[in-house]
């Protein structure tokens, strides 16, 4: 069937007054469009009711909207599933960002133009994967307050839920607290532990199902259709759609801390002495008690991160010590008081207590003695270093994440969550914490960073509303974050393969199976669309309806490349969609200025980038070529993972092509930003066109 394009250009924001709008006319009719039209201002109520009337009267199922960016006026243009639209930025990246009137800026739109035809041209609408029998059950791995209270949130919000825990009862550290914090106003009074009314409130609820003394043989699949094997005597099979997995954490190992004195009689960790005081509760405490803060934490002999719920851990301690024992002495020594919030009203009410003592120091020697222990502390707040002699230390010992080894996940890359380098399970910290490398399974609480009790309940809420979502996302066929709504899938040609297994390697998601031969099996409900297996695949195997490899080297191939006599050097510039994108958008609203002279192409990540566009690219006579992405790194900022840092290792590969076409490695470039660097963007594109003017005209023009 052919397809129908409609074109619309639009002429206001300043638009029509830096380009001719004519001439674009005159190019999408020469590309023999079905129809074009022109408006000046498409984002009205009139302007939408021109392009959706030529929709119904000219059953046009392709449009292209050249105008703003697509970041922008999402909610007006919003037509139609059957109809594909392209949006074509000519106002942020070209007559915002270039000097207006000029050649080179309208040849820019002209280019801009040609690429989004031919794309539309050589792409389908997509149609989702929908797998068969989805389940709409999650299941919750861990049973303290974060497992607790996200079934009872996710229960509430009509989903079944499957609760395992290896413990023979639910409630994990919380069985055994003497008390909490005050979570409300006047933070004067500590609370009893709230484990109980949990359980109680868990009881009441139909749709929870409790599996104590219960480990996990195994669990398969993809979201909608994991299938659990549970053992408890006997194995048991159970089908979820989604996984919350909140394994808690455990103590710092105290017997690697001797030099506060472990190990000596009357020096406890903050865990044994909570322990201590709920199970003797009439018995006398000692006169002397002294608390030692990040005990072990931030050190980087230790642990080097701050553990978040030790110096409320410490102040709670303090405050029934003096409400258990009216003539005990509290004196706590600490780096920093973190009380995060409104925690702040709680550490100032125990301030007021004249016997708790404060001093900001460092333990310089712990020399236990015959009936006391001595203390030296030095770098005080007063200046001068002081001894304390003490009945008993209290060692605010950190947190350590339990590990997810024991979920026994049946995917190529492992069996559990893949960690960071403090072993908290791995998520993207600033867009979509939840999230693991494994798509439909998220944590929450002490497993994803350190956390106090109701910081914990608070993520217990986030991640079973992400379980939920994956499961309505994948009843519709979508993918979830970053790409989330996106209704593409892999699709693999199969009889190109040669078994080389670097999609299945360079997936972060894990959603490649392989067979005994090598042989990718795709799981399509674990993909996020990122397109890095498109990138890795050196046969064209992998392609996505509406991103393939034809697809982009056809908007290569359109671009009008000037030959080496007009001195207008042609550079192409591939963008990630989450950072380099919205960065470059950011500069043309700022009025910054670039060379005309490149040529955006935003593509899902760095790492979907085939060597073929860089073949076909030079093979244009495009003078260089420009990566721009988000950064790489262990606090990585790229939204798929490791996307950025392929680009890198890739390079040999790429190097290997210049070296093939006998051209200079500087004619490709791959620079990191994150969102808000729009600023460098003019910087980083002028510098590399300067570059390439220096080094000259690409050679592959003459041919």
């Amino acid at each position: 069937m052919d397809k129908k394009v409609g074109v619309y250009i639009c002429s206001g924001c300043e638009i029509g007054k830096n380009l001719d709008i004519e001439k674009l006319n005159q190019i999408a009719t020469e590309q023999n469009v079905t129809i074009c039209k022109n408006h000046s201002s498409l984002c009205s109520v009139e302007g939408f009711d021109l392009i959706n009337n030529d929709i119904q009267q000219k059953n046009l199922d392709r449009i292209i909207i050249a105008a703003c960016s697509p970041r922008v006026k999402t909610e007006v243009f919003d037509f139609p599933e059957n109809v594909l639209l392209e949006r074509t930025n000519i106002r942020e990246q070209v007559a915002w960002c270039m000097e207006p009137g000029e050649e080179d800026t309208q040849m820019a739109a002209e280019d801009y133009l040609r690429m989004s035809i031919t794309k539309v041209t050589n792409t389908e609408i997509p149609k989702p994967f929908i797998a068969e029998n989805i389940s709409s059950d999650i299941l919750v791995v861990g049973g303290g307050i974060t497992g607790i209270t996200a079934a009872i949130d996710g229960t509430k919000a009509g989903y079944k839920v499957y609760i395992i825990e290896k413990e023979e009862k639910l409630g994990g550290w919380l069985n055994k607290l003497h008390k909490q914090i005050p979570y409300a106003a006047p933070y004067d009074e500590l609370i009893n532990p709230e484990i109980e009314d949990k359980l109680k409130e868990l009881e009441k609820l139909d749709k929870v199902q409790i599996h104590t003394s219960t480990t996990i043989k195994e669990i398969s699949g993809q979201p909608g259709q994991f299938d659990v094997h549970l053992l408890n005597g006997k194995e048991e099979k159970i089908t979820v759609g989604s996984i919350v997995t909140a394994t808690g954490w455990q103590p710092y190992n105290a017997n690697k801390l001797s030099h506060l004195g472990y190990g000596k009689p009357n020096i406890l960790t903050n865990v044994e002495f909570e322990e201590f005081v709920k199970n003797n509760t009439n018995k006398e405490l000692p006169k002397n008690i002294l608390f030692i803060q990040c005990a072990g934490s931030r050190d980087k002999n230790h642990l080097p991160y701050c553990s978040s719920f030790c110096c409320g851990t410490s102040l709670k301690q303090a405050k029934y010590i003096r409400d258990l024992s009216p003539d005990s002495n509290v004196f706590i020594v600490y780096k920093d008081i973190r009380t995060l919030g409104l925690y702040e009203e709680f550490y100032k009410k125990v301030q007021k207590d004249d016997q708790i003592f404060f001093t900001k120091g460092e333990i310089e020697k712990v020399i236990p003695e015959k009936n006391n222990i001595s203390v030296q502390v030095k770098d005080t707040l007063i200046g001068d270093d002081i001894s304390l002699s003490v009945d008993m230390i209290v060692l605010a010992t950190g947190m350590v994440p339990n590990g997810t080894e024991d979920l026994n996940l049946s995917y190529r890359l492992g069996k559990g969550l893949p960690e960071l380098k403090y072993n908290f399970s791995d998520s993207h910290f600033i867009c979509f914490p939840y999230e693991t490398r494994r798509t439909g399974i998220y944590t929450a609480g002490c497993l994803r960073a350190p956390m106090d009790i109701a910081s914990s309940k608070s993520d217990a809420s986030g991640a079973i509303l992400k379980a939920i979502q994956t499961i309505e996302a994948t009843k519709r066929g979508e993918s979830v974050h970053p790409r989330s709504g996106d209704k593409s899938y892999p699709d693999l040609f199969m009889d190109r393969c040669t078994d080389c297994k670097r999609c299945t390697e360079e997936c972060p998601f894990g959603s490649y199976d392989e067979n005994e031969k090598g042989t990718p099996l795709p799981n399509p409900n674990r993909c996020r669309r990122c397109g890095i297996c498109l990138g890795s695949c050196p046969e064209r195997v992998i392609n996505f309806t509406d991103y393939s490899i034809n697809s982009i080297s056809a908007m290569i191939k359109s671009v009008e490349v000037p030959d080496e006599f007009e001195e207008k050097p042609r550079i192409l510039v591939f963008v990630c969609e989450n950072d380099a994108y919205p960065a470059i958008d950011m500069a043309g609203q700022k009025g910054l200025k670039y060379s005309p002279y490149v040529r955006v192409i935003s593509v899902r990540c760095l790492g979907s980038i085939n060597k073929v566009w860089i073949s076909d690219a030079l093979s244009k006579g495009f003078d260089g070529i420009l990566q721009i992405g988000c950064k790489p790194g262990d606090d990585y900022q790229c939204h798929f993972i490791h996307g950025s840092e392929l680009t890198e290792t890739r390079g040999e590969n790429i190097q290997e092509t210049l070296e093939t076409m006998m051209l200079e490695p500087e004619r490709i470039k791959t620079e990191f930003v994150e969102i808000t660097d729009f600023e460098k963007i003019p910087q980083i594109i002028n510098d590399y066109v300067e570059e390439i003017e220096l080094i000259g005209s690409n050679p592959f023009k003459e041919l």
